[in-house]
């Protein structure tokens, strides 16, 4: 799995389900897990951070509105958009999921290809880069699409791995990100690498942004991590 493809955890109960939502969220080019069940979605959402959940309300034991109320009351989890499925069609119903903190509802059976436009306008939100977005933070321009970085007049050379971290810290600036957290969003969780090595590519960062002058924007939290700003 690429670091550079969005994360979406399906959580559907139905197999044949389950696997639709699956393959065409992949064939779109995300990086898909699957839960059948609401105890494994939170055991999956602590292990792999998703950057959005595709969630169904009817499930046995554990509801998909149960598992959306444990997201949302959890600072850890609350940023993580939550795209509720549901074969209720009531207002009342709607109104329930939305006040639980679903971010949006969508009712079964849907268009997939709605469905799909729907997670992109939550990703834009919450991994703009990621879809091609530009993303600005103070003097500095991270353009998605291009993956040119400008910081004012001038045009910044970032290797890749140097873009991604960026690209990670300005769709969250002021959030701490430790070592672990940047080799899981930028490297990928099946690439083994040293977490020294976050060291050296946040010193080239550095230096790639204060290349043309400026103060250096990316912040040591000393036993945390890293920030921007």
């Amino acid at each position: 799995m690429s670091p550079d493809q969005p994360r979406v955890l399906v959580v559907e109960d139905e197999p044949a389900q389950r696997e639709v939502l699956a393959y065409n969220l992949e064939a779109e080019g995300f990086a898909v897990s699957r839960a059948e069940n609401g105890e494994e979605a939170l055991l999956l959402i602590n292990e792999e951070a998703p950057d959005i959940i595709v969630l169904d309300w009817m499930m046995p034991n554990l509801s998909g509105i149960e598992v959306c109320r444990r997201i949302k009351i959890r600072p850890e989890t609350r940023g993580i958009p939550v795209i509720m499925l549901s074969a209720r069609t009531e207002e009342v119903d709607k109104v329930r999921g939305l006040e639980t903190g679903a971010d949006d509802y969508v009712v079964k059976p849907y268009s997939v290809i709605e469905l799909m436009a729907r997670v992109r306008s939550q990703l834009r939100r919450v991994r703009p880069s990621t879809v091609g977005q530009r993303v600005e933070f103070e003097d500095i321009v991270l353009d998605g699409e291009s993956h040119k970085v400008t910081r004012g007049p001038d045009e910044l050379k970032l290797g890749p791995t140097e873009f991604r971290l960026l690209s990670t810290f300005m769709e969250k600036p002021g959030r701490v990100w430790s070592r672990e957290q940047l080799l899981d969003r930028v490297w990928g969780r099946d690439i083994y690498v040293d977490t020294r090595t976050v060291d050296v590519h946040i010193g080239r960062l550095r230096k790639a942004l204060t290349h043309y002058g400026g103060s250096d924007p990316v912040r040591t939290v000393r036993g945390a991590g890293y920030a921007l700003g």
